[in-house]
């Protein structure tokens, strides 16, 4: 009895030791099962992967096809410039032209309504008609020197062609002579007025092709550009984690009980 009571002293709290060691691993195992952040924390996102680099020779021609592409893109914008302003020039021209046509169509309307009034009565006489042709030819040529006629018109006067008759009255011929200046004008305004029309169509052209130009040299250098590709800071990869509306855990010591 004796040596029972002795065993069983001796035994159970080597037995009770033991279970205390066994219970004390398995609360920690469970504390780190508890407190570890992989268990919520989700699949880290794969980088973005880098775009290959082009082989040499291929990147070669495109650096060079932007050079090319930019040079003419330069060179067409010079040239839409140019355009713009031979535009710019030919529509000043139209704008005098017609209103040097204005003026001489104010004149000539002021001149056909004189001509509602009886022809002043002079003799018909060689040195009257003599002094009616002196009196053309120095008009006409007045009016050339003003830029009012051409050499061709002059020449028609001092021909008689064209209408050009130098046994009429003066006052007869200052309406010829007004109606000749604005015919010649009217002539003129349209001639300026097509060029006018002519250059704008060539400013929009040479535009166009700018634009088309400048719009593929910059395709061209985007594709020369190497890739960008984001910082993998801590920084930015939390902003972008935070965005997502991902917050990384935080250690903590676990509760039990």
């Amino acid at each position: 009895m004796d040596i029972v009571l002795y065993q069983f002293l001796t035994e159970v709290p080597l037995a009770a030791a033991i279970w205390s060691v066994l219970l004390v691993l398995a609360l920690t195992v469970l504390a780190v099962l508890v407190a570890r952040p992989e268990r919520d924390r989700p699949p880290a996102a794969e980088p973005p992967s880098r775009p290959a680099a082009p082989p040499a020779p291929e990147a070669a021609d495109l650096r060079r096809y932007a050079e090319e592409v930019a040079v003419a893109a330069a060179g067409a914008a010079q040239n839409a410039r140019r355009r713009r302003a031979a535009w710019t020039a030919a529509q000043d021209a139209a704008e005098r032209a017609w209103q040097a046509y204005d003026e001489a169509e104010t004149a000539a309307r002021r001149f056909r309504d004189a001509t509602a009034l009886p022809t002043p009565h002079t003799p018909r006489t060689p040195a009257e008609y003599a002094a009616r042709e002196r009196w053309l030819h120095h008009a006409a040529t007045a009016a050339h020197l003003r830029g009012e006629l051409s050499i061709g018109q002059l020449c028609d006067v001092f021909a008689r062609r064209g209408g050009w008759d130098p046994r009429r009255h003066p006052v007869e011929q200052e309406v010829v002579l007004a109606r000749a200046v604005r015919d010649g004008r009217l002539a003129r305004y349209r001639a300026a007025a097509a060029r006018e029309r002519a250059a704008w169509d060539d400013a929009e052209l040479a535009a166009e092709a700018a634009r088309a130009l400048a719009a593929e040299a910059y395709a061209a250098a985007e594709r020369v550009r190497p890739a960008r590709v984001p910082a993998a800071s801590a920084t930015a990869s939390s902003r972008a984690l935070k965005a997502l509306g991902w917050h990384p855990p935080r250690w903590h010591p676990a509760q039990l009980g």
